[in-house]
């Protein structure tokens, strides 16, 4: 899906507050963040999918801040509010977005918010390197969330020999190309050939790593014991119930909760990204999961106490 064809998904009239974020190599973005009416102690930092701005998130934050969680939706480098734009003589990978962006947005947070409880959470590839940035700094985040998200390993997909054959071919376009122009294909936006290396590597192997990376992100990825919602579309043949479990099978033992979203629920298409355009039954259940969440913490303080 690319930025263009999500149009129909921004709401019109939120009034996020913005705030600037400049990454220690020059790269510079805007969170959007929406906040509850009155008090409010939980925050939400939320990673779009590949190819998708954080504006198009405004209808599932607000829907989120309604019922009393605060959400800031990260901008991924080279979509959007970001400085940068994918082509030969600018590239990054996973390793860019996950030592450089995601630590200066999660330290602007910091800054503003000091005291609010944050979660982490995100679609599609965005689950992914939540996972993956989680598994890094597992003691800055309450507990994890996903949507519509699963390892792109090809051996779980029906018709996978299809699906592999894509993941050599997006590679060599990245690299004739100098970026691969997924908004000209209809994949993703216009996406740095690192990234498109990384994300086909897990594609063809099942396994996680990142280019200039020396951590064992498998290794890192079996320590995550953070409690853990999985919300599944019925129909995403992009993120089937075998995508997401080969994901969730690299984690360590852990409270999971998965669930699937039906059709009826959203009175629309129940797949990767129909869910967008009325996100308030995917928020009411993130909602619901985050309140058994804190009930618990407080049970648990008191049997501490």
């Amino acid at each position: 899906m690319s930025d263009h064809s999500a149009e129909v998904v921004v709401a019109a009239g939120i009034e996020p507050v913005v705030i600037q974020v400049a990454a220690v190599d020059g790269s510079h973005f805007e969170l959007l963040c929406v906040q509850p009416a009155g008090d409010w102690h939980r925050l939400l930092y939320w990673m779009p999918a590949m190819g998708i701005s954080a504006r198009h998130y405004l209808p599932l934050a607000e829907a989120l801040a309604a019922q009393g969680t605060a959400v800031a939706v990260h901008e991924w480098r080279g979509i959007g509010s970001s400085n940068r734009r994918a082509g030969r003589a600018s590239d990054w990978g996973y390793r860019e977005l996950l030592q450089d962006d995601l630590p200066a947005g999660m330290a602007a947070l910091r800054t503003r918010w000091p005291q609010a409880t944050c979660w982490l959470g995100g679609h599609s590839l965005g689950g992914q390197l939540g996972l993956l940035y989680a598994s890094l700094h597992a003691a800055e985040f309450a507990g994890l969330l996903l949507v519509a998200s699963g390892a792109p390993y090809w051996r779980r997909f029906r018709h996978g020999w299809l699906i592999v054959v894509a993941y050599a071919l997006a590679p060599w376009l990245a690299r004739v190309l100098g970026y691969l122009p997924g908004r000209r294909i209809g994949f993703g936006g216009n996406e740095a050939r690192g990234v498109i290396a990384d994300w086909s590597r897990t594609g063809r192997t099942g396994r996680y790593a990142a280019a200039g990376m020396t951590q064992d992100m498998e290794r890192q990825l079996a320590s995550v014991r953070l409690p853990l919602l999985a919300l599944r579309l019925r129909d995403d043949w992009l993120a089937p119930q075998a995508s997401l479990d080969w994901l969730l099978g690299k984690l360590g033992p852990g409270e999971r909760s998965v669930d699937v979203i039906a059709p009826q629920e959203l009175a629309g298409p129940a797949d990767h990204f129909g869910w967008m355009k009325t996100p308030a039954p995917v928020a009411a259940r993130i909602a619901r999961w985050l309140a058994g969440q804190d009930a618990a913490a407080v049970r648990h303080a008191g049997t501490v106490a």
